[in-house]
């Protein structure tokens, strides 16, 4: 079970399990890039998983305008460019 699971899936808690993540661990429930997105384009869930998978659990997600997509466009174009050590295809916790 995720951090988060039961709890709001923000920007806040992606950040957290991001800067928790360990691109060169294993896979896990804990250990995963929460912005991350499956060949479809969905984010995976607070655990880690996609739409489709059989744990796959709907979060909760929090209210949002525009100006927060904004906010949020500019931490992810940060993160996009400053990538994790061994955040590459293949890695294990990738």
């Amino acid at each position: 079970e995720g951090k988060y699971d039961d709890k709001l899936w923000d920007m806040d808690a992606k950040k957290d399990v991001w800067n928790e993540w360990d691109p060169n661990s294993p896979r896990s429930d804990l250990n995963f890039n929460p912005f991350e997105r499956n060949p479809d384009g969905n984010p995976c869930d607070c655990s880690g998983y996609f739409p489709g998978e059989a744990k796959y659990k709907d979060p909760q997600r929090p209210d949002t305008d525009f100006a927060t997509m904004m906010a949020e466009k500019e931490i992810m174009a940060e993160i996009e460019a400053n990538k994790k050590p061994g955040d590459v295809p293949g890695a294990p916790g990738c």
